[in-house]
């Protein structure tokens, strides 16, 4: 039988000696052994912090961002789209992330991200994947749309128009890149 989940109110007392709790207690800890098991004893994780302020630099040095109307980039600009990028970052140590992509790959979408919701873009017009290193489009959406799914609740409707507007333009260069791979964007296992 399924155990109601408890709200915040409740207060569940378990008997530690009681047979229900020694079952509990083998199963989290059989279960233990199998997410041990599956990613291999490896519990030692990259984060993505180097590798996106490298990116966030890069693009500085090399004048390729840009913001909203194509106003000049300040460092105030700059500081924005590192900070709400380490934010994203922050967020997807929720996520499963980590054991799905590389922490280069996880910053290429805090990057990312961070650009489309602080209204800082490539200059020139130019696709955001294209200013992005070693990431094809399948995995930035895919980082990016695990991300959101966590942020968007705790961002409320405040933000939903800003999500919404990502996820519009994933899906354009989805499409575009359907009609154009860029065989140096794929990933090599």
């Amino acid at each position: 039988t399924a155990m109601p989940s408890p709200s915040s109110n409740d207060n569940i007392q378990i008997d530690q000696k009681s047979e229900e709790f020694v079952r509990l207690k083998e199963r989290v800890l059989l279960l233990e052994r199998v997410i041990l098991n599956t990613i291999g004893f490896e519990l030692h994780i990259e984060h993505p912090y180097k590798f996106l302020v490298d990116c966030v630099q890069n693009m500085n040095k090399k004048r390729s961002i840009e913001g909203k109307d194509g106003q000049p980039k300040t460092p105030q600009m700059i500081q924005e789209l590192s900070q709400n990028a380490i934010n994203f970052a922050n967020d997807s140590m929720h996520t499963s992330l980590c054991l799905q992509f590389t922490p280069q790959e996880i910053a290429m979408a805090c990057v990312y991200l961070s650009g489309k919701y602080s209204g800082i873009r490539p200059v020139g017009g130019k696709p955001w994947i294209e200013l992005l290193d070693n990431i094809s489009v399948e995995y930035l959406t895919s980082i990016s749309i695990q991300i959101l799914e966590y942020v968007q609740p705790k961002k409320g409707q405040d933000s939903e128009m800003a999500f919404k507007m990502i996820r519009k333009d994933l899906d354009e260069m989805g499409r575009m890149g359907e009609a154009a791979p860029d065989p140096k964007r794929q990933k090599t296992n």
